[in-house]
């Protein structure tokens, strides 16, 4: 999609993702977001190896690469035969080895593709830690809980055009790890974050095949609300900048959520600067992982399943609710296995109507029965008990809509007769339990009596 003035975005997402294993990257405390949360304060899951203490040796979490194998399998990446493991160097106060154990040079999973958009690499790594900001003081404070989580990173190539697409790219890949049960993936706890590396270039420039644009990376974005409009702010901001003829700077920006604007964090450091090189205390990651994986029964990804739904008759956009849900998805198929003629209107029932949720399958199941009019009085939370409808009550409706439609009472009146029809429907829509007949004839009676 091209930018007014001739003006070509260019969007790459990195997203890293937290595993749900049992413990840490390389030591056996326990990981932060599958642990019991109870009596747990700050720096209690930690020891001296995801402190990075001096004599302290890591060991590979097996749990972890199966899984990340797993994912790079799902996206359709050419799984690596064999990977190591590498030091990333930088100093932050929140990594306390003063390095990330990570992948750089073979990565567990390469050239993939999802939603259409080209994956470059899905690697496997250890999380920091996370750094605490109290309210009005002058100090920070560090919480080591989080160091030492695996987190799987998974890096798109430059070819997003668009906020949009960006954001439903990163939905896409959250319903994916949740599908494949790997991760929960809750941007809100901090178990899914992404950031963009976006650039802009006039689309003259882009033709003659020259390099992209100055490249700015938006980090950290927790929703994908953020993601969208922090592309479009700093899509803005680039080009303004370009049209007074200033330069864009490489560089590392936030996103402040309240200002909706993004905000210089530092430059950007190069691929030199990390210094990477192999992790000289963990072996190689043996190849008897890639071909465990291979052998699995992979589950159905979200798409395939929104294609299977749409196949049975249900809209795009029940379908597209149902698989963003996996529990909910789980107990549809359950009942539809036992009601199959009824799917659509257990997908309406289901979406519509979440209330209904807590009611037994064998409860639902009985609404899917209900003729079109009583389901309908049932997905707007009426009573689809027959009930009987007084003469008091037929007369006051009747004479609401004779009163509200007066120019189709007087066509019928001069011998139009074929706006009765709609007179009893508009009848029927207050009173749907009244018999037609009955309408009828107190319809007739009302309008040649005025």
């Amino acid at each position: 999609m091209k930018e007014k003035n001739n003006y070509q975005p260019t969007i790459g997402l990195e997203i890293h993702a937290e595993l749900n294993t049992v413990s840490k990257m390389f030591c056996g405390c326990p990981n932060l977001f599958t642990s019991e949360p109870e009596n747990q304060g700050p720096n209690t899951r930690v020891c001296p190896v995801c402190l990075g203490l001096p004599g302290a040796l890591p060991f590979a979490n097996e749990q972890a690469i199966v899984k990340t194998y797993l994912i790079a399998r799902a996206v359709e990446c050419k799984l690596a035969q064999n990977t190591h493991w590498e030091r990333k160097n930088y100093f932050y106060p929140d990594l306390p080895k003063g390095f990330q154990i990570s992948q750089y040079a073979s990565p567990i999973g390469e050239h993939g593709k999802l939603s259409g958009i080209k994956v470059r690499r899905v690697h496997l790594e250890e999380d920091t830690g996370k750094l605490i900001h109290p309210a009005n003081t002058d100090y920070s404070l560090i919480d080591f809980n989080r160091s030492g989580v695996p987190l799987v990173e998974l890096v798109t190539e430059p070819v997003i055009t668009s906020a949009k697409q960006a954001a439903d790219f990163a939905k896409e890949y959250q319903l994916v790890l949740r599908h494949l049960g790997v991760s929960s993936a809750e941007m809100e706890k901090g178990q899914l974050r992404v950031e963009a590396n976006v650039s802009i270039q006039r689309q003259e420039t882009r033709d003659k095949r020259q390099e992209l644009g100055t490249k700015v990376e938006v980090k950290n974005l927790n929703s994908f609300r953020a993601v969208e409009r922090a592309i479009e702010y700093e899509l803005k901001r680039q080009k303004q900048l370009l049209e007074k003829g200033s330069a864009v700077i490489q560089e590392t920006r936030g996103w402040n959520d309240v200002k909706q604007e993004t905000f210089s964090q530092r430059v950007k450091e190069t691929e030199s600067d990390y210094r990477y090189f192999s992790e000289p205390d963990l072996p190689p990651i043996s190849d008897k992982y890639k071909k465990q994986v291979e052998q699995m029964q992979l589950s159905e990804l979200p798409a395939d399943k929104r294609v299977k739904l749409v196949g049975l008759g249900i809209l795009n956009h029940y379908a597209a609710v149902l698989v963003a849900n996996p529990e909910l998805l789980t107990r549809f198929e359950k009942m539809a296995a036992q009601n199959p003629e009824k799917v659509r209107n257990l997908a309406r029932i289901m979406v519509n109507r979440p209330e209904i949720r807590t009611k037994s399958d064998k409860e639902i199941l009985a609404l899917t029965e209900l003729p079109d009019h009583k389901l309908k009085l049932a997905l707007e939370g009426q009573s689809v008990e027959k009930k009987d409808v007084t003469p008091k009550e037929l007369s006051s409706v009747i004479s609401r809509v004779i009163t509200q439609h007066a120019k189709a009472a007087n066509d019928f009146r001069s011998g139009k007769q074929e706006v009765l029809g709609f007179l009893i429907g508009q009848v029927k829509r207050e009173l749907i339990h009244a018999d037609p007949q009955l309408v009828l004839t107190e319809l007739n009676k009302v309008l040649y009596k005025k």
